[in-house]
């Protein structure tokens, strides 16, 4: 890496720049640089489907997943599907989406969850998961903050 001082016009003083850098910024050009985006909340229901799997084993996987990842909200279950519910935090949809995506199976050794797949997702930020719940639609389920059947 070559550095070198860029002659100064008369009244300013030389700034120093990285000329092995294509563009290299000089001192008062750093003072720009803008901080990356904070993430936000999105709400996130999670649907998944498969072949029937014994309640109590079902629900300890689910418990667990429930233990295992920050901001689990509920998980409702039946032996041939379930439904997760929880927050997610990233900087857009599209993060959010991919990150739920991944969720089941990324869980799915550590919590023992079965061999399913995915059959839904909804992804909502939260103003809009507030606006629906204020209008009656979506609103959190009767029992919050845990894994219960159907």
């Amino acid at each position: 890496m070559v550095r070198r001082r860029e002659e100064a016009l008369p009244g300013q003083k030389p700034e120093r720049r990285l000329t092995s850098i294509e563009g290299g910024r000089g001192v008062e050009e750093q003072e720009d640089v803008q901080e990356p985006e904070q993430g936000r909340l999105w709400h996130v229901v999670l649907s998944v489907a498969g072949a029937a799997t014994p309640l109590p084993e079902l629900r300890a996987a689910l418990e667990k997943l429930a233990h295992d990842h920050s901001f689990f909200l509920t998980a409702r279950y039946a032996a041939d599907h379930a439904e997760v519910r929880y927050w997610e935090e990233a900087r857009d949809l599209h993060d959010a989406a991919a990150i739920a995506l991944r969720l089941w199976g990324e869980h799915r050794a550590s919590a023992k969850l079965p061999a399913w797949e995915i059959v839904g997702l909804e992804v909502v930020d939260r103003p809009t998961y507030h606006k629906r719940v204020a209008e009656g639609f979506g609103g959190p389920l009767p029992q919050l903050g845990g894994v219960y059947p159907y």
